[in-house]
């Protein structure tokens, strides 16, 4: 794996919000430690020269500063600025270098190459692999080896550390052997460039996952989108084998209502075609299959049924699942106007609350208790479970689906979804279509 190879990698939401919870997190060690280095130099500095503790407040003092003023100025926002990752890292990075080199000016080279602050360079790389990209974690990583090699560099050009080759004779008489440099230098390499194997391989698994967290969500769209079409096939059918049997009823009493039935059932259907493909569809749309699937529906029961519609100004264009209304309008004609002896009606409405879009079937049926019987005597009701199964899919827990008996008699269909507009057709107005779902089945 290349180190660089996603350096146009665009880390997801996720791993930004983890990164920043990091750098808070590290922010908060930062200033742990600045203020437990600077409670040591504040005992210690009775003992200590006056360079040494001159040397303390120079580097102590604008960290400590740096690190408070960060949760001052961005802690309270959602995210902390990206650059900050970039800056914290190369203040800490600079801080040791300075102090170690403040000690070699105000004391000796030898107690600060000694001094156990060295292993702040290894603390600062430790943090990058969950608060940096791979950019950042690599010029960190540099810029740790350049300025340790550069302060060892003026400290030998300055005369500042006396040089023993042998490291027994380093240790006797307090001196510096480059191999023991050497080998800092070496360690300080090698952990960076684990720091940054370990930032690019935390990304290297992040966009990994993020693919097939993505590949998931469109094989699911997919099984989702499948499921829904399958549903839609099943209504077609659903109706056309009812339609058929009403035909197949007339032919021997009255023909030429049979002829009429099938012509206005082919009509149907060629609408039904044109929005195959389509899920959601506009109201108005789907309020024109009604008005045909209604002039079906007049060949059998004549004067005998009457369905108004009553839509609100502006929500014609809202869409709704394509083969809503049709569905649920043959359940109360086929449940509840059928079983009458006298005349029914059935009124569609549909209204806007807010954000949502309200749509009722309503009917002055027979009533819940023969509508189940007659429900669990005939196998019917696929149409009513396929359309609650189509809203749980569209619109998951953004919308209600009740249905159950009214107080005046009948039975009532009630759903609530998301209000969203779509492209209306030029065409009638709502006047003119609920006059013609009032007046098409009294011809």
């Amino acid at each position: 794996m290349q180190l660089f190879a996603n350096a146009d990698f665009a880390p997801p939401p996720s791993l930004r919000l983890r990164r920043d919870r990091a750098e808070r997190i590290l922010n908060g060690l930062r200033a742990a430690v600045v203020f437990l280095l600077t409670a040591a130099a504040l005992m210690y500095a009775p003992h200590l020269s006056r360079a040494l503790n001159i040397a303390n407040i120079l580097v102590l003092a604008p960290t400590l500063a740096w690190t408070v003023a960060q949760y001052l100025i961005w802690y309270r926002r959602p995210e902390l600025p990206d650059w900050l990752s970039a800056v914290n890292p190369i203040v800490d990075v600079t801080a040791v270098t300075a102090i170690i080199g403040g000690y070699a000016v105000a004391q000796s080279g030898v107690l600060a190459l000694r001094s156990p602050i060295f292993l702040m360079y290894f603390v600062v790389l430790a943090g990058r692999p969950v608060a940096s990209s791979v950019r950042k974690a690599a010029l960190i990583s540099a810029l740790a080896f350049v300025e340790y090699a550069v302060l060892l560099a003026w400290l030998w050009a300055s005369n500042r550390i006396p040089i023993s080759v042998n490291p027994i004779d380093a240790v006797q008489l307090a001196h510096i052997t480059p191999l023991d440099e050497a080998a800092k230098l070496v360690l300080l390499a090698v952990f960076g460039i684990v720091a940054t194997y370990a930032t690019s391989w935390v990304e290297h698994l992040v966009r990994e996952a993020s693919k097939e967290s993505a590949e998931r969500q469109r094989v699911v769209t997919r099984l989702v989108q499948s499921e829904l079409d399958t549903l839609k096939l099943q209504l077609n059918p659903h109706f056309l084998f009812n339609a058929l049997n009403s035909a197949m009823a007339l032919i021997a009493t009255d023909p030429p209502a049979a002829e009429r039935m099938v012509s206005e059932l082919s009509d149907f259907l060629r609408l039904v075609l044109s929005t195959s493909s389509e899920q959601e569809v506009p109201l108005e749309r789907e309020l024109g299959l009604l008005d045909r699937y209604v002039a079906i529906q007049r060949v059998r029961f004549q004067d005998r049924l009457t369905v108004s519609c009553n839509i609100e100004d502006g929500v014609r264009g809202a869409l709704v699942p394509s083969l809503l209304l049709q569905p649920l309008v043959e359940n109360a004609i086929r449940h509840g106007i059928s079983p009458r002896a006298g005349a029914g009606y059935v009124q569609v409405s549909a209204r806007r609350l807010g954000d949502k879009l309200s749509i009722t079937i309503l009917d002055d049926g027979v009533g819940v208790r023969a509508r189940r019987s007659r429900e669990r005597s005939r196998g019917t009701g696929l149409g009513l479970t396929n359309t609650t199964t189509r809203l749980i899919h569209l619109y998951g827990d953004s919308h209600e689906f009740e249905s159950g008996p009214r107080d005046e008699g009948g039975y009532a269909v009630r759903i609530t979804i998301p209000f969203k507009l779509g492209r209306v057709s030029p065409g009638r107005n709502v006047s003119e279509l609920n006059e013609t779902l009032a007046t098409v089945v009294k011809s």
